[in-house]
């Protein structure tokens, strides 16, 4: 089978990462980051444009999940 022929698989959304940080969205791998401060940030991104969706950053090290949560409102 040539190179051409070879198609690589595209990555199952329910399969969490063996690195790095994933970023869950609604129970779905969205993206995996290096570090948990990146995935942190996007996650918050995310929960700013989109505070009904549930947001999880994933460490694949420690196997812990948790949970981006918008900063209470002060006043």
């Amino acid at each position: 089978m040539s190179e051409r022929q070879q198609k690589i698989p595209p990555r199952r959304l329910d399969t969490l990462p063996t690195e790095g940080y994933g970023l869950q969205v609604d129970g779905k791998v969205k993206s995996q980051y290096d570090t948990s401060e990146a995935a942190l940030k996007a996650g918050l991104a995310l929960k700013q444009k989109f505070p009904m969706v549930q947001v999880v950053v994933f460490d694949a090290s420690n196997q812990t999940r948790t949970p981006v949560e918008l900063p209470a409102d002060e006043g």
